[in-house]
């Protein structure tokens, strides 16, 4: 039953907990209880509202920050990670593979304060040798939910 309800509560965090019950085929205490249990575990860390900012009057830019650091003994990348991610303009901070350590997503209200925040507090971190910086221009989709709608021809189809 847990994987079923992460599974579908991820696609919709808002199902009520009653059609949640039916499509388990359990009681919705049971639902209930094991929501509860998975909030207290950790496995369900928050709940979040997906936005398309582009359809509001709210200007946002998001970037990407590829970070090259150098990792401290005995604490790997754990404590750079941290200090970054305390900042309020980062959504989030992954450790990867590759040519970079960390990717580290933020917002901010121009391009120009993303690259002040990069630039003056980012870049300056003890341990962060390098960064690159990828603007995001448009979404496609996010969070397995596609933002674009095609757009269908309404032309009159002329044959010859």
């Amino acid at each position: 039953m847990r994987e079923q309800i992460l599974a579908i509560i991820e696609k919709n965090s808002r199902i009520d907990l009653k059609e949640l019950a039916v499509i388990l085929g359990v009681e919705e205490i049971d639902v209930v209880n094991e929501l509860g249990a998975l909030e207290k575990e950790g496995v369900i860390c928050g709940y979040h509202t997906m936005i398309d900012w582009e359809k509001t009057s709210i200007e946002k830019v998001t970037a990407l920050i590829e970070v090259r650091i150098t990792p401290q003994r005995g604490q790997g990348f754990d404590n750079i990670a941290e200090r970054i991610y305390k900042y309020p303009e980062v959504n989030s901070v992954y450790l990867i593979s590759g040519g970079y350590d960390l990717l580290v997503t933020l917002e901010g209200k121009s391009l120009k304060a993303v690259s002040s925040f990069v630039s003056d507090k980012l870049s300056t971190l003890d341990g962060v040798l390098s960064t690159a910086t990828h603007f995001i221009l448009k979404k496609y989709k996010d969070h397995g939910t596609i933002l674009t709608k095609k757009h269908e021809d309404t032309r009159e189809k002329i044959t010859p």
